[in-house]
């Protein structure tokens, strides 16, 4: 699927979450789903705009120490 063909607000979310990661000083996504236990090519894809569930996102928001709420309050979706 091309970016052109992915829902906007999936593209925020995915933005968002690469932001909170470079944010936490990993400059490369696969260290950040390394050192996180997450799966690195599934990890890839989220920060690329793929579906991501919603036990996904929490973990990530844990990661991060976020709130759904706070993060939905940050990217106006």
């Amino acid at each position: 699927m091309e970016a052109k063909d992915l829902d906007p607000r999936l593209i925020k979310i995915a933005d968002k979450i690469k932001q909170l990661r470079k944010d936490a000083g990993y400059t490369s996504y696969e260290t950040f789903a390394f050192e996180n236990d997450l799966p690195r090519q599934h990890y890839w894809q989220i920060e690329k705009g793929a579906n991501i569930t919603m036990n996904t996102l929490f973990r990530i928001l844990d990661i991060h120490g976020l709130s759904v709420g706070e993060f939905m309050t940050t990217i106006n979706v």
